[in-house]
Order: C-alpha cells, then sequence, then structure tokens
C-alpha cells in the first residue's frame, strides 16, 4: 500500500511539472503587449463606462499611432477596424443614454449628451435636441416651484430657439406672480416680437405690471448686509472681534442672495480653519441677524448663492440683465463699510476690465467701499447690470462689478449646490492679430493629451468662428465653455504654428481652482514664464554661469508683464529663482537679462505676476 501511495505521488508530481512547463512555455510564445495594446483595452473599458472618454481616447490614440503620427499603424486593417468598432460603440452610447435620460426626463442630463453628439455630427433630430430639452426642463422647474432656475432655464432656451408665444405666457404669469416685474418684461416682450396680435389677447393685468417700473426705493428692500462672524482675533496682545461685512441681494422668493464670494469665503474654504458663521441683517445695525448658509459658490467669478429663511420684499430680476455702455449712468445698492441702504450714483467708465479668472469686469466711478462688495448696480431703468466687488489693492479709488450676464450663467451650476465646476481644455491664450494663440499648454489636460501645439491659433470652437472687439476675444471664447459641463464634448479647429488646420474633438476636464497653480506643480519653471510673466523661453547651446540655466527670449507677449518690462525677443535670460505664494495669490521670478535693445547691458530683474491669470481656457 506504502509503495502504490509513493508511485502515485510521483507521477502526480510530473503532471504538475508537466503543465507548469508547458504553461511557462506558452508565456514565452506569447508576446508581451504592446503600450498601443493597452491603449485600445483602455478605449474598449471606457466605452461602455464613458463613452464621450472613448471619443476622447480614439482621438488621441489617432495622434499617437495614426497614419499621419510618428508611429503609423494606418497599414493594420485589423486594428482600423477595432478602432471603427469602438467609435461607433462609443456614439451608440451616448445616443442610448441620451435617449435614457429623456425617458427618465433628466432634461438636463439630455441636453448635454445632445450638445456631446452635435460635436461628433451626430443628428440628435430623433432623440432629442437642446432647445427642446433646455425648455422642458424649464417647464418642469416651474411646475416644481423651483422659479429661478425655470426663468434661467427658459432664457436659455429662448437663446437657442425663440420661445413661441404660448410658452412665454406661461413664464409671464408666473413672474407676475412671483412679482418680478423685470422679468415679466421680458416674457412680454417675446410675446410681442413673437405675435402681435397674440400680444393684444394677453390680460390688461398682466401688460400693466410687464410695463411698469420699480424705483431705487423698491430694490433697496431687495438687498441686505451679509455679515460674517469670525470669532476673536489677537492683535497686539489684545483680542479683537473679527468680522467681514459685504452685501447682498435677493433674486429668489424663497430666500435666495447673491453675494460675492471672498465676503464668505470661511464658510467653504477647506484651507480655513477657525471659527465662522453666516447672517444677513435686514436694516441697521440694531436689527437681528438672521442666520444664512451657503448654497453654491463660483470662486473664479467671485460670487456665491446664500439662503436664509425670509421672504423678501423684493426680488432682483437676473433674467432681464442688460449690458451697459460707457458713461450710462448706473446706481450701487449696498452698506459701505456697515451703512446699509446706501445708494451711490456714478457712470460705466470702461468695460472689458480683466480681473477675474473667467471673462472680464465693468468699471464704475459710483462710490463703493468694504461692504459694498456683493451688491446689485442697476441702470435707470432697474435692470440688473452687475454685482460690485470691490479690494483690489493696486487699483484704489477704482470699483468694479461682475457683469449681471456672467451672474446668470453662472447661477445654474451654483444652484446645484457646493463648489461650481467649470469646464476646462488646459489652455493659456494670447490675443494677437492672427487671433487667439495659444502660448501654453498645461501639463495632463485634453489639449496636452490631444498634443495641440503651442503656437497654434484658435479658428472655431464647437463649428462656430469666435469674433470680437479688440481685447475682448478671450471673454469670448470662455463664455463658449462656461455654461458646459465637465465631461462633454467640444469641438476646437486651430492653424497650427506651420499653417495647417486641424480639428480636435476633445472631452471637458473640470477646472482646477487656480488652473497656475496645478500646473505649476507638473511643469518646469520656464515653461511656466508664457502663461504667468509673458516670455517664451528656448535653451540656449550653451549653459549659464554656475548652477542657472541660460536661456533665449524667443518671444514676448504684448501686453504683458514682461513687455512693460522691456523685455525683447533674443534677449539672453538667466533664471536665478522662481516662486509660487500659492496663499497670497501670486508668483515671482528673478532674471539676470541682457537687453539687446539696450546694448545687452546686463541687469538683474524681478517680476511678479497674480496666480488668477484671465488668460485661460
Amino acid at each position: 500500500m506504502k509503495k502504490v501511495t509513493v508511485t502515485f505521488l510521483i507521477i502526480l508530481s510530473s503532471l504538475i511539472i508537466s503543465c507548469q512547463t508547458q504553461v511557462s512555455a506558452e508565456r514565452r510564445l506569447a508576446p508581451p503587449k504592446s503600450v498601443k495594446d493597452f491603449r485600445l483595452d483602455d478605449i474598449d473599458r471606457y466605452v461602455k463606462e464613458d463613452p464621450a472618454m472613448a471619443i476622447h481616447l480614439l482621438e488621441v490614440y489617432e495622434i499617437i499611432y495614426g497614419p499621419n503620427s510618428v508611429y503609423p499603424d494606418g497599414a493594420d486593417l485589423e486594428v482600423r477596424a477595432r478602432l471603427n468598432n469602438s467609435r461607433d460603440a462609443a456614439v451608440e452610447g451616448l445616443k442610448s443614454a441620451q435617449v435614457k435620460a429623456v425617458e427618465e426626463k433628466r432634461w438636463a442630463d439630455a441636453a448635454s449628451l445632445a450638445r456631446s453628439l452635435s460635436r461628433l455630427d451626430v443628428d440628435v433630430t430623433s432623440t432629442g435636441e437642446e432647445p427642446e430639452l433646455v425648455l422642458e426642463y424649464a417647464k418642469e422647474q416651474l411646475s416644481g416651484g423651483n422659479k429661478l432656475s425655470a426663468f434661467l432655464a427658459a432664457v436659455r432656451a429662448h437663446a437657442l430657439k425663440p420661445l413661441s408665444s404660448d410658452d412665454a405666457l406661461l413664464f409671464l404669469e408666473k413672474a407676475v406672480e412671483e412679482k418680478q416685474r423685470r422679468t415679466a418684461a421680458f416674457f412680454m416682450e417675446i410675446i410681442s416680437n413673437d405675435d402681435a396680435q397674440r400680444s393684444r389677447q394677453v390680460s390688461q393685468e398682466l401688460v400693466a405690471y410687464a410695463q411698469g417700473r420699480d424705483t431705487i426705493a423698491d430694490m433697496i428692500k431687495g438687498v441686505a448686509t451679509v455679515w460674517v462672524d469670525r470669532g476673536i482675533r489677537v492683535q497686539q496682545g489684545m483680542g479683537v472681534p473679527d468680522r467681514v461685512l459685504g452685501s447682498a441681494f435677493f433674486v429668489d422668493s424663497t430666500g435666495l442672495l447673491i453675494t460675492n464670494y471672498h465676503v464668505i469665503s470661511s464658510e467653504v474654504d477647506p484651507t480655513y480653519q477657525g471659527y465662522s458663521r453666516l447672517y444677513i441683517r435686514m436694516g441697521d445695525s440694531t436689527s437681528v441677524r438672521v442666520p444664512a448658509r451657503v448654497i453654491g459658490w463660483d470662486r473664479a467669478m467671485d460670487l456665491a448663492l446664500i439662503k436664509t429663511e425670509i421672504t423678501p420684499e423684493y426680488v432682483f430680476s437676473v433674467v432681464d440683465w442688460v449690458m451697459p455702455g460707457v458713461g450710462e449712468t448706473v446706481y450701487a445698492i449696498g452698506s459701505p463699510v456697515g451703512l446699509e441702504k446706501t445708494v451711490t450714483q456714478g457712470i460705466v467708465s470702461a468695460l472689458g476690465r480683466r480681473f477675474v479668472q473667467i471673462g472680464d469686469v465693468i468699471q464704475i466711478d459710483a462710490a463703493v467701499n468694504s461692504g459694498n462688495s456683493g451688491g446689485p448696480v442697476v441702470d435707470m431703468a432697474g435692470r440688473l447690470v452687475g454685482i460690485v466687488f470691490a479690494g483690489i489693492e493696486q487699483y484704489q479709488g477704482l470699483n468694479f462689478a461682475v457683469p449681471a450676464e456672467r451672474l446668470a450663467a453662472a447661477l445654474p451650476a451654483m444652484i446645484s449646490g457646493g463648489k461650481a465646476e467649470r469646464p476646462w481644455l488646459g489652455l493659456s491664450l494670447s490675443e494677437s492679430s492672427e487671433g487667439a494663440e495659444i502660448i501654453y499648454v498645461s501639463p495632463s489636460t485634453p489639449a496636452a493629451e490631444q498634443q495641440i501645439k503651442e503656437g497654434s491659433v484658435i479658428r472655431r470652437i464647437n463649428g462656430e468662428m469666435v469674433s470680437a472687439a479688440q481685447g475682448a476675444l478671450i471673454p469670448a471664447l470662455q463664455d463658449r465653455l462656461f455654461p458646459l459641463r465637465p465631461g462633454e464634448l467640444v469641438s476646437l479647429e486651430v492653424s497650427d504654428p506651420d499653417g495647417i488646420t486641424k480639428n480636435y474633438v476633445l472631452r471637458l476636464a473640470p477646472r482646477p481652482v487656480v488652473p497656475m497653480v496645478d500646473a505649476a506643480g507638473k511643469d518646469s519653471k520656464e515653461r511656466l514664464t508664457a502663461p504667468l510673466f509673458g516670455i517664451v523661453l528656448t535653451t540656449q547651446t550653451q549653459t549659464g554661469s554656475g548652477f542657472f540655466s541660460s536661456y533665449l527670449i524667443k518671444k514676448v507677449i504684448r501686453g504683458s508683464i514682461a513687455d512693460e518690462a522691456g523685455l525683447s525677443e533674443n534677449d539672453p535670460v538667466t533664471i536665478r529663482n522662481f516662486r509660487i505664494f500659492e496663499k497670497d495669490g501670486y508668483a515671482l521670478l528673478d532674471i539676470n537679462v541682457k537687453k539687446r535693445r539696450a546694448g545687452y547691458i546686463e541687469a538683474n530683474m524681478r517680476l511678479p505676476a497674480l496666480l488668477d491669470t484671465p488668460d485661460t481656457l
């Protein structure tokens, strides 16, 4: 018996060794997976999980391994068939997702998917076009009692495709019911322009209300003082109350108010470690403080949406806003240094000032001070013009307002709650005689993944050529992306540095809080000089002295910090130091430069730059 057992074990061991040898041999014979195979596997995985990402990765694959790439596999018919099948499956995945969203009445999701499909030139007539889907969302919000979301969506739908008189009447009636005169006026005008006969059938009560006018005395009732209690601050050994004062104004009868992000930042900033409590006050300093909470915020636009449990006497319209002209009279309402219900008058001094990350702001000469931040600016007809923001140290005595147009565009994301996520391609731009030139591509971004070249010029975005007055081109491009969601597809047509037109389809990524801080953690200092300081560098053939690398200035961006400092092309430069001060929001560049225009006289210079650069897309 013992002999049989030993024999059996020997046979079993032989079989195991034989199997292992066979598997090892098979492994030796099977070639290892290439990087291309791993990329193809990723694409197949995303076809089911995230069809838009699959489309983006297919574009990346074509750039790296397509017929015109450095590593072409265009002759590989099997790979080509696999790519085509993946693309078809991804498109079908997007269409199926849109159909499901429509069936479940997720109108905003369905509209987002319709936009992505249109970037691929896919007809969405049968599954749902964006204007109709946005209008359905507006009607759903209206029936659910979410008036602010409903009015904003109706305006968006009207911008895409004019509303019918019957649809406009639906929103007109609700605006009158909510006592929002300027909103009523907006929808009444749509009815009048669409059908004169139909407008005569609107009740005189509705017409009279829409054609009426609110006074400044009425508007004051809709403005509150924001009071942020941050406890006690120790100053010179003494404890003093730490308070932040600002202004806010009601935009909905449920108690929603608009203010500036910097006023309430301690409520939501994860880096703030102290005590913070938010209140509003409707009267003077003796009035009761009413608790409030932050609903959503958009740091890039310096805007925040807060809520309190009171019913306002007046609600400002964010629908019938206006972009004023230079020289027009405006009124600013707020609580300068805590002096509630203050109204100041002035004019629009200038438009298009670039002091926020996205878009531009209005310069006004109406007197505003600390405490006015977050208050409304209106024109003589009572239409909302902008939202005051103050506190730009280098521009003491000058006052600014975020345009109401951009507030209206920012609100839907803030209403959703939390930090508003904005879309991002990863580009830094400069406006040149050729158009919007790409001067920097941030690492690990959609633009970097698709290898868009620096020096290219943007010609079209989502199939439309973007044109604007001088100095307004970059904000106009930002406005095209602003209402879109991260995860959507966009199309981009550019002329590369060689003048060759190239088309891209990219999946939008979430925008970093401060894009240049994010880039600084991933890229070299010599590359960051372009978006921050306006210096495009190229490495010299000879190295610099000591531990410092030497460069030649390849290009100086017009109007940049480097341009103002008198630097020019072909100036030899050595970078001595480069520091990012994230908390304070700026960067410093120390250089040694030999200015060609000054006979190559050597000079040491320090260039400062704000991290919140407004020229990103």
